[in-house]
């Protein structure tokens, strides 16, 4: 028996190893392309026309009320308008747990579609219709894409993935994001469309990748785990592997999700509530939500948020700092195509523990270097070494990872419901940190990052002993990792799982996967 079972994960081993194919590739780039760019253009889309579009508020209000704008109200809109995005991107992780499950992985993505579309031309009209309000309510819209999209997206490629590849393809969502990021620092430079008259075009153009995503995805397949796993149809699952391999022979894969299915089958889908009271998914559980709240609170937004006044202090003129921002977001994108390449030969475990390395490092060189750059002039320079170094560290490895990790560390029931405790925590996060960051700068000014450096050694401690390599693993073979640390027992009825997999589409009696260990 053992022997058959040693045979069969070696067929399994080489069977697994996919390579990338023509459609393969395509589905990855148009799904990163029409829902992860986005989330990054959106980031930083109105940094760089802020001080237009606060002149269209003061303007359109005082064109109704006849008096200038206050500046605590037009204060208190501005935030309104940056803060209103990382909280419809709370929300929109609330709803993929739902969506993802009734309208599948590529149907939750194209429904989220028709909202980018519609806050983009929003957006783009409101100059013509002379309201601030309808940008306010559009950021809204376009964080519940953003909420969505950075769930679905690595949700969607991780299970359509040949597990040589599934890291690597797993990150190509943040290199869309840190692409969305740099397009719109370029975009919004003055000389293009970062000026009074391009505003408006500006915020519009997020629409354009939604609408090439909308008339091309539909003819790419489906997730087959979801078509095999959750709509129990064979046919659809066998034919979208087909496409997504090249090749007719998808047995081994098919073997492995049905494997999956029948361990799962006893527990079927999994909420919120049953993911989080139950003990077989508890160390799991609370990996992504340390990982994600790590990623978040380790400064990213603080260090970009200090990065101009960083330059400006090292002599960098005026007009060229936006040039620099522009450069930062130029090595953000670089490092993150760097990790799509090194990821499946390092392991997930060393990007994320030499990416965190690097955040913590510079954090606490960084806290010095602002502290003596009055006293010691080259220390402005140390500074801007720091901003590169932690820019580095988290594109290559706090950025990109997390979201690999909630794809890899969760079986098919558990999966949606887990990319929304992370998602949720993910946008919760960046919301609360743009919330507080301005209070902790005026408080603690350049000590700030110390608590920055304290959460990212934390979240290394973590990693270091919790968090289990997963390359070149299947579902199955992670589960049995993590089952150990949770103290459960994975029940495998060996003949009963070989009678199972001899009968297309049969079903297999359930039972009960996790058993407690007394």
């Amino acid at each position: 028996m053992k022997l058959r079972r040693e045979k069969q994960s070696s067929a399994s081993n080489e069977g697994s190893k996919g390579k990338m194919t023509l459609v393969l590739a395509m589905v990855t780039l148009i799904s990163a392309f029409g829902s992860s760019f986005q989330y990054g253009y959106n980031v930083s889309v109105i940094n760089s026309p802020a001080p237009y579009m606060q002149d269209f508020y003061n303007r359109t209000y005082y064109n109704r009320s006849g008096v200038p704008m206050e500046s605590g109200f037009q204060t208190l809109l501005w935030s309104l308008t940056v803060s209103m995005y990382p909280l419809g991107g709370f929300f929109g992780s609330l709803m993929v747990w739902p969506l993802v499950n009734s309208c599948g992985r590529k149907g939750t993505l194209l429904i989220s579609n028709l909202l980018s579309i519609s806050a983009a031309i929003l957006m783009g009209t409101s100059e013509l219709a002379k309201t601030y309000e309808v940008i306010i309510f559009s950021r809204v819209i376009m964080g519940i894409f953003a909420g969505l999209a950075s769930n679905v997206v690595p949700m969607f490629l991780g299970e359509m993935s040949p597990r040589n590849l599934r890291g690597a393809i797993g990150i190509v969502p943040q290199l869309f994001i840190s692409t969305g990021i740099l397009i719109a620092q370029i975009l919004g430079l003055n000389i293009i469309l970062g000026n009074a008259k391009g505003w408006p075009v500006l915020l519009a153009l997020t629409g354009i990748p939604s609408l090439i995503q909308l008339l091309i995805l539909p003819f790419f397949p489906e997730s087959p785990r979801y078509l095999l796993i959750q709509k129990g149809n064979e046919e659809q699952a066998r034919r979208a592997l087909q496409r997504l391999r090249g090749r007719d022979d998808v047995d081994d894969e098919i073997q492995e999700m049905r494997q999956e299915d029948w361990s799962e089958k006893e527990e079927g889908q999994f909420t919120v509530l049953s993911l989080c009271t139950f003990r077989g998914l508890r160390w799991q559980l609370i990996s992504i939500i340390v990982m994600m709240m790590g990623q978040q609170l380790s400064g990213v937004n603080g260090v970009f948020y200090y990065a101009d006044r960083i330059f400006l202090s090292a002599g960098v003129d005026d007009n060229s700092v936006q040039y620099v921002t522009v450069s930062i977001g130029a090595i953000n994108v670089i490092m993150t195509l760097l990790a799509v390449f090194i990821v499946e030969s390092l392991g997930r475990r060393i990007l994320l523990l030499a990416g965190f390395g690097f955040c913590c490092v510079s954090c606490a060189v960084l806290t010095m270097a602002l502290n003596l750059q009055t006293t010691i002039s080259w220390m402005s320079y140390l500074s801007i070494v720091c901003v590169i170094v932690y820019i580095m560290g988290h594109a290559i490895g706090a950025s990109p990872i997390p979201f690999v990790m909630i794809t890899e560390m969760f079986l098919q029931s558990s999966r949606p419901a887990a990319f929304m405790v992370g998602g949720s925590v993910h946008w919760l996060s960046n919301f609360t940190v743009g919330l507080v960051f301005l209070y902790m700068e005026a408080g603690l000014g350049p000590y700030s990052f110390l608590i920055f450096c304290g959460i990212c050694l934390a979240t290394i401690v973590y990693i270091y002993f919790i968090v289990p390599e997963t390359k070149n693993k299947t579902f199955m073979e992670i589960n049995r990792i993590m089952a150990k640390r949770n103290k459960v027992e994975i029940q495998e009825d060996k003949e009963e799982l070989k009678d199972f997999q001899a009968v297309p589409g049969g079903q297999a009696q359930k039972k009960e996967i996790f058993s407690h260990e007394l």
